[in-house]
């Protein structure tokens, strides 16, 4: 851990969770461990390292925050699925502490950023072996158009039970849940996961937003989908987040909030932060955020967050910093993820050379940020 960092709480909530043994099947090991059921997480039969992410995420969040990136290990500016690259990495010297990753395109090999989906798993089994935290979104194609996530014609109401595209949305979520399935730890652990569906609904872009269905079918997917992952595919090692985009108000943020016993994690995206008066606004955002969550026995993180290119030298002590920081209630922000390093004239953290590289060091060593290294023992 780095020198000056505060010693992070640890606790877990499931002291009477004991590991039995492991017994091979055709599909590698398996967890055979009793069950034993939590009463503050979605999932009630979530597995214990899911568990325990949850509750030290918590924890962290009381001292500290983690900093994310999208794709971090998959490519950056100027190379591609090169083996132990990370620009964020090679500016600060530590791997970021989150990392995103994103299931559009599950049907083809590689998503629709071009990551093959079988070397995201693989990175995200590296990530969990070094203690590192996995969330996964999902632009998801159009399921009634074949449009890309952004085709934001009706769709959602044609999806939900018992209408005329729902069997073969099954077949999507099927494929996602396979995907899930497929990410255990060489002991036949499942690797925790945060999965993000259907963000940024609030706005208007994609298929499952507000000009594309109402409050009611929205809510309606997102509890279908959780079933569905949750029971009917017995999937037990997911957080669920959900993340609209730039609300300033408990009303704003609840207008399509499907309901507390199908959230885990209050989020937020927000890109908004491109000058400095917006420092203040960001900070009131998350603190509203914070209390929603804390009163609701969760946490809350900015789940998406940065300035595309990050034209100016100050940008991570001088605006996403003092945001975070701005007051107790803003503070307890368990992670800010900054999204993906595609290309030169694409990018939202830092490569060497950048004119805000020297300002991420600054950032990285800063008491609050939390990276890889600085993690305690997340899943226990």
């Amino acid at each position: 851990m780095r020198t000056g960092k505060i010693t992070l709480l640890l606790f877990i909530a499931l002291a009477a969770s004991i590991a039995c043994g492991k017994k091979e099947s055709p599909n590698g090991p398996e967890d055979t461990r009793p069950v034993v059921k939590n009463t503050i997480l979605v999932d009630s039969l979530a597995t214990p390292e899911t568990v325990a992410l949850f509750t030290n995420l918590k924890t962290a969040a009381s001292t500290g925050l983690l900093f994310g990136h999208q794709d971090d290990l998959a490519y950056g500016v100027g190379w591609k699925a090169t083996p132990g690259r990370s620009d964020v990495k090679e500016v600060c010297g530590d791997y970021p502490a989150v990392y995103g990753w994103d299931l559009g395109d599950i049907h083809k090999e590689a998503n629709l950023d071009g990551v093959y989906f079988e070397a995201m798993k693989r990175w995200i089994r590296e990530v969990y072996s070094r203690g590192g935290i996995n969330t996964i979104s999902m632009h998801l194609d159009n399921p009634v158009s074949g449009g890309s996530a952004w085709d934001n014609s009706a769709a959602v109401k044609y999806i939900l039970p018992g209408q005329s595209h729902h069997a073969g949305y099954l077949q999507t979520l099927d494929k996602i849940a396979a995907f899930l399935k497929d990410l255990k730890a060489p002991d036949g652990t499942f690797i925790p996961v945060i999965l993000r569906p259907y963000h940024e609904h609030n706005h208007s872009w994609p298929w499952w937003g507000s000009s594309a269905c109402t409050p009611a079918e929205y809510s309606a997917l997102w509890q279908m989908t959780v079933q569905y992952l949750r029971d009917t595919k017995g999937l037990h090692h997911l957080l669920y987040a959900i993340s609209p985009q730039e609300v300033d108000s408990e009303a704003q943020y609840l207008a399509r909030y499907p309901g507390d016993a199908w959230v885990d994690i209050l989020g937020m995206d927000y890109y908004l932060l491109t000058t400095k008066g917006r420092i203040d606004d960001l900070g009131k955002a998350l603190a509203m955020m914070a209390e929603m969550a804390q009163a609701r026995g969760k946490l809350s993180a900015l789940t998406e967050v940065g300035w595309e290119n990050v034209p100016v030298s100050d940008y991570w002590t001088g605006y996403l910093l003092p945001a975070v920081m701005y007051n107790t209630q803003s503070k307890m922000t368990a992670w800010a993820l900054v999204w993906r390093n595609a290309s030169a004239s694409h990018y939202w953290a830092p490569y060497v050379g950048q004119v805000s590289a020297t300002d991420f060091s600054l950032f990285h060593l800063n008491p609050f940020t939390l990276f890889e290294k600085d993690l305690p023992a997340m899943y226990r």
